[in-house]
Order: structure tokens, then C-alpha cells, then sequence
């Protein structure tokens, strides 16, 4: 038994072009520039070999890498592409990631008149020293003079990117970025974790034995008292790292990546998924650009997961949410009744106050967010 429902997908977009490289990050991303434009012409060629299978998108996210490196004509031509060969119904939600410094209101106002109407900002702190430290580009006084011009530019869906539990942080110089932050009233904050990855300049240093992470203890605590400063000052933790104004202004598309709604993927890495099979793309600019110029899909590898793996994603997924899971609904979609199976685990769950029932949904408490993984193992 395979899930039924159809809503509309979502559609994602990967430019894999960055500037240079931040000390933590292991997304698939090219500092050569010079290919961009070959990229382009490789990005339009593979939307066009997907129309006999995806046709209507109500989001749009444009990731990466760094999109606001693609000059405003390029994006232009993107867009153009996307709504000529699918459909973007009526109230589309169209997102682009940048990175502060690159566009000034002049380029805001160009994405604007665009279409787009959602800005995902990367700010990531407003501490120089703490920038300094994660490699990225920017300071603390252009992250705030970009953030005016998207607001000045007419963008009032703004999402701002955070990153907490640097090593040494404390959470005073934490709440100082909260604050600062929320001096704009953005519709939408991110909040992540600082992940450790192998392969990365943090990854060596980590490993080489030279850079002291924070206590299990300690990140638990940024965890809980992120989550209580921010619902304090009227935001939704509608996802362990995410935090909404209200739910009208949660990332509708990020929504689709945690309830098996179909996406697709277009770009170098890009993932996508629809009914049960999960694929991908090369992850390697050179490869991609070499099939899409042979009007070949530039998928690298795929998978079909099983209705145990489904199940398993629907656990791990739903209890990262502040929506939760719907019983009813899961026994509908994945054939399983969870009350009848894990009815003792799931009062142990609710008598330690990791989550709580309302009917037939369950939902994690803050406390049962800072341990999601753990739930998921029911």
C-alpha cells in the first residue's frame, strides 16, 4: 500500500556556485564560476525532460551553493524557463536563498518584480569573530544593511539563517544574534546547530583533535532555551529548527521534504522524490552539463523504498514537527495502527513529558524535540 495523496509538488532548484567554501559546510557546491552560464543552459535543458512527469508546482526554492551569484539576467532566464515548460499555480511561493553582501535593493527589487516572494538570507550570526570563524563572507554591518534593503525592496516574507553552539559560544553571544535578529520582525527564522562534518576545514580540525565542541548538555540547553526565547516573542516552533511568525509564514516548501510530498530537483546533487522512489543527480558540474547537453535526465543514482523504510521516514519526520503525527492518518497512508502497537511506549513517552496527545495526533514537546531521533524509534 502505497501512499495516495496527491498535492501539489515542489519544485527545487540547486546552483551549486559558491565564492568560496565556509569552514562547515559539506553541501555539493563548485567555486569555479566560469561555468555558470554553461550551467544555465544545462539547467534549462534538463526542466524540459521532466514535463512528462511533473507538471504543477505551487513552491519554488531556489538553493544551493550561493543563487544570489547568479547575476539578475540569469535568474531572469531561469524563471522564465520554469514557467514556460511547467505550471506554477496561483500563489506559488518562490524562494531564493543569498547570501548577505552580494545583492544590494537594486538586485532585491529586480527578484521582487521577478516573481520571487520569499528571501532565505544565510546571516548566520551578527558577530565578525563568529563569522570569521565559519568562513563566510560577510560582516556583521552587511548582514543588517541587507536585510533593510530586502525589506526596502518589498520582501515581507524574510527568513533568516542562524547558526548556535560554536565552539566556546555562550549563550549569551547567542541571544545577542536572536536579538539583533529580531530587531526586523522577519516572518521566519532558522535556527540550526553547528553539525561537525567529516571532509570539512571544521571536520579536520574536530578530528585533528584541535577544536572542542560543546557539551552534549550545553547544546541541549541552546536547544531549549532558543526554542522558549523565540515562542516567548510570539514565533511558531513549528520544526526542531525552524520558527514561524505564524504557520502562514512556514517555509511551504521545506513542508513537502517532511510528509512525502512529491518534489523535484533540478541541478548538480539535487534530489527529488515521488511516490515511494527517491532519486538524484550527478554531483559533479561537469557530469551534469555533459547530459543535459545530450537531452538526457542527468540522474546519477535512485532508490524505492519499501513500506517499512516509508513508515520509518513518516516517524523520524513528523516527530521533528510541531504538527506531529496524525494516527488516523498514518493508518491510512502506511497500514499500521500506532496506538494499537506502541500504546505503552507512547504513554512512557507522554508521562516523561517528551510528548503530548490531542485525539489521534502526536505531537513532540520542546522536550521531545531536543530528543526527536529518539522518539523515532518507536
Amino acid at each position: 500500500m502505497m501512499p495516495t495523496e496527491n498535492p501539489a509538488a515542489g519544485l527545487y532548484v540547486h546552483v551549486p556556485f559558491c565564492a568560496s567554501r565556509c569552514s562547515y559546510c559539506d553541501f555539493f557546491s563548485s567555486t569555479d564560476t566560469e561555468s555558470i552560464d554553461a550551467f544555465v543552459d544545462a539547467l534549462l535543458c534538463e526542466a524540459g525532460t521532466w514535463t512528462d512527469a511533473f507538471r504543477n508546482f505551487d513552491t519554488v526554492y531556489i538553493g544551493g551553493g550561493t543563487p544570489s551569484l547568479l547575476s539578475p539576467k540569469r535568474l531572469e532566464t531561469v524563471l522564465d524557463r520554469v514557467c514556460h515548460v511547467f505550471t506554477l499555480l496561483p500563489g506559488t511561493e518562490i524562494t531564493i536563498e543569498i547570501n548577505p553582501a552580494d545583492w544590494g535593493r537594486e538586485e532585491l527589487t529586480v527578484a521582487r518584480d521577478l516573481g520571487i516572494n520569499r528571501i532565505s538570507m544565510g546571516v548566520q550570526s551578527f558577530n565578525d569573530d563568529e563569522l570569521s570563524f565559519m568562513g563566510r563572507r560577510h560582516s556583521g554591518k552587511e548582514a543588517l544593511r541587507t536585510i533593510e534593503d530586502a525589506v526596502a525592496a518589498g520582501f515581507g516574507n524574510l527568513s533568516i539563517d542562524l547558526i548556535y553552539a560554536l565552539p566556546g559560544q555562550r549563550y549569551s553571544q547567542w541571544q545577542a544574534s536572536l536579538e539583533r535578529a529580531l530587531t526586523f520582525a522577519p516572518s521566519h527564522l532558522s535556527c540550526y546547530e553547528l553539525e561537525i562534518k567529516r571532509g570539512t576545514p571544521l571536520g579536520d580540525r574536530y578530528h585533528g583533535g584541535e577544536l572542542p565542541l560543546l557539551t552534549e548538555e550545553s547544546r541541549r540547553d541552546f536547544f531549549l532555551r532558543t526554542s522558549e526565547f523565540l515562542e516567548g516573542a510570539g514565533y511558531v516552533h513549528y520544526e526542531i529548527s525552524n520558527f514561524a511568525r505564524s504557520m502562514e509564514r512556514a517555509s511551504r516548501h521545506n513542508q513537502k521534504y517532511w510528509d512525502h510530498t512529491p518534489y523535484l530537483g533540478l541541478g548538480p546533487s539535487a534530489h527529488s522524490y515521488s511516490n515511494g522512489k527517491r532519486w538524484w543527480n550527478h554531483a559533479s558540474v561537469t557530469d551534469y552539463i555533459l547530459d543535459c547537453g545530450k537531452g538526457i535526465r542527468p540522474v546519477a543514482q535512485s532508490e524505492t523504498l519499501d513500506m517499512d523504510q516509508l513508515r520509518l521516514e513518516a516517524l523520524f519526520l513528523g516527530l521533528r514537527t510541531g504538527k506531529g503525527i496524525d494516527l488516523h492518518r498514518y493508518r491510512h497512508r502506511y497500514g499500521r495502527d500506532l496506538l494499537a502497537e506502541k500504546g505503552p511506549l507512547l504513554a512512557e513517552f507522554r508521562r516523561a513529558g517528551l510528548i503530548e496527545m490531542n485525539g489521534t495526533v502526536v505531537r513532540p514537546t520542546r522536550a521531545g524535540m531536543a530528543v526527536a531521533d529518539s522518539l523515532a524509534l518507536l
